[in-house]
């Protein structure tokens, strides 16, 4: 028989699951999936996206996207979030269909310094106005005290090549008087590369939205939904080289025989790391700080990630660790996963109707050639050949979507990509054509220009969402006063000091001799009530709404 190409595998996708479906967006990423990778968050890829490129006059180009360090509360100072110099962060290319990632590799290196009036008056901060960081380097940089510079390498076969090195990374988004034209600091930190090529590393806003913590209380879904990332920051990676440096045959979209590309991403560090107890032998800071950690040996990987979701909902947790420390080209040892999903048991489990995956899982992740299981390996598989679409014309739900959006994941992924529902539609079968969480869109719009993730939220200004009826606890002890009338001010009148008794009347302290006349004329008289602890640690809590998928049973 006639085997099917991986390109057709897709089409027929589109085929086969556009037809009568309701679409409710979420997405989904791997923030924190595995128990080793969620105490090393410089390491922990919480995102990988690889597309062609959406943006006019670009689509010649292919991107790749690593997004680390889950959930980065923006307003975590002093000390803020910056690539770890001991982690080496590459994207790897399969380009031969044989399901090793090998082929062609981008490595990146950062390197921390610190300098400027930190440096000079021994700051307490990484980021100053003084003067106002305008500039990742030279006047108007002064006060960008911790700075990271990159090197950006490809290795093809033996053969590697440094494509930038000395790059800035932009740094954390502090707030508006530190750094007053934020996305200024981002165009400056996107260099351009030989043959067209681009690269930039920074912060940019977490692209990920779902209401985490109602999925992950047993799927205890609502509506409307929370996106419980909101107003959290990632530190991304973006690169976008031409096609012709990926494919076999070195040539581009229209002219490649070779269109289909097989990668992931990938965080590793050295086998042997040696913590040094006394390092202070100079008056050189950042080398006492290089040589307080060194590393030695070989690299090893600690986490990986291609399709989303993987490592997350299919991989159990035994095995989650030893999954990111392997290449996905031995994933077979990890098939029964992929053809007795235990996601298909908690559907079952929470909503009580049958689940039976559409397709194969070892079609939709694992394999070019749909049906050919001799050689398994989960990557995230892109069509090169299939047009991209432009930003405003794309559905979340690709090829969910109606009509369906070939362009979107499993063929590559990008960020608008909604990725939770078109698996769990697919895992779950006719009775999940629905399902969904109620959050339908990213915090912030996304862009259509490199480098394709938003602005990441400011440390003085950002917005975390709360769900409808969330737990307002009242502190112990607290006094709580509901007036009942109104109270008139006139004149210009001192400072009082207001002080609640239990018959409901005000007693005033002036703080100083009043300079003005003050008339204060209640219409009725305010209460005051005294909220003390609950001798039994009883708390009240808002019952949670009713979730917004119910399973229809197959007829």
């Amino acid at each position: 028989m006639r085997k099917l190409s991986y390109t057709t595998f897709v089409g027929l996708m589109v085929v086969a699951l556009v037809v009568g479906l309701a679409p409710s967006a979420t997405q989904a990423a791997s923030h924190r999936e595995a128990p080793l990778i969620s105490m090393d968050p410089t390491a922990d890829i919480t995102d990988f996206f690889m597309f062609r490129s959406y943006e006019a006059d670009h689509d010649d180009k292919i991107v790749l996207i690593m997004d680390v360090i889950p959930a980065e509360e923006p307003s975590a100072g002093p000390n803020y979030y910056n690539f770890d110099p001991s982690v080496l962060y590459t994207f790897n290319i399969d380009n031969n269909a044989d399901g090793k990632a090998n082929d062609v590799r981008f490595e990146v290196q950062f390197k921390t310094e610190i300098r400027g009036v930190i440096d000079d008056l021994g700051l307490f901060l990484s980021y100053v106005a003084l003067p106002p960081i305008t500039a990742l380097d030279g006047p108007g940089s002064e006060g960008l005290g911790l700075r990271q510079t990159y090197t950006v390498t490809m290795v093809h076969g033996n053969k590697r090549t440094v494509l930038g090195t000395g790059l800035f990374a932009v740094p954390s988004n502090v707030g508006p008087r530190t750094m007053p034209d934020y996305e200024a600091l981002v165009q400056q930190g996107i260099y351009d590369l030989d043959d067209g090529a681009r690269v930039f590393a920074g912060q940019r806003d977490d692209p990920f939205y779902i209401d985490l913590g109602a999925v992950f209380d047993t799927l205890n879904l609502r509506d409307p939904g929370t996106d419980m990332l909101s107003g959290f920051n990632v530190h991304t990676i973006a690169l976008e080289v031409p096609a012709g440096w990926l494919t076999k045959d070195g040539k581009d979209i229209d002219n490649t025989k070779f269109p289909v590309l097989g990668s992931y991403a990938s965080t590793s560090r050295r086998s042997t790391t040696v913590l040094r107890e006394n390092r202070d032998n100079n008056d050189n800071g950042n080398a006492d700080r290089e040589n307080a950690s060194r590393g030695s040996g070989n690299w090893v990987q600690v986490q990986r990630l291609a399709n989303p979701l993987v490592n997350e909902v299919i991989i159990g947790t035994p095995d989650k660790d030893r999954w990111n420390a392997l290449d996905p080209s031995r994933e077979k040892r990890f098939v029964e996963y992929y053809t007795n999903p235990r996601l298909v048991t908690a559907l079952e489990a929470v909503f009580g109707a049958d689940a039976e995956p559409l397709f194969d899982l070892r079609d939709v992740f694992l394999t070019y050639t749909p049906g050919d299981y001799k050689q398994l390996s989960e990557l995230l598989r892109l069509d090169i050949s299939v047009e991209s679409v432009a930003l405003a014309d794309q559905d979340p739900l690709t090829a969910l979507g109606s009509p369906a959006d070939a362009a979107g994941w499993p063929n590559g992924r990008r960020p608008i990509d909604d990725v939770t529902d078109v698996a769990i539609r697919v895992v779950g079968g006719t009775n999940y054509l629905t399902a969904g969480d109620a959050v339908n869109a990213n915090d912030l719009p996304l862009p259509d220009t490199f480098p394709f993730l938003s602005t990441p939220w400011d440390g003085r200004s950002r917005i975390h969402q709360n769900p409808e009826g969330a737990q307002t606890p009242t502190p112990v002890g607290m006094v709580t006063i509901t007036p009942t009338g109104s109270v008139t001010v006139t004149g210009t009148p001192p400072t009082e000091t207001f002080t609640p008794t239990p018959s409901g009347t005000f007693t005033m302290t002036p703080n100083s001799s009043p300079t003005g006349s003050a008339t204060f004329t209640a219409t009725a008289t305010p209460s005051a009530t005294l909220t003390a602890p609950s001798p039994t640690g009883t708390s009240t809590n808002t019952p949670s709404p009713t979730p917004t998928f119910t399973p229809t049973s197959t007829p």
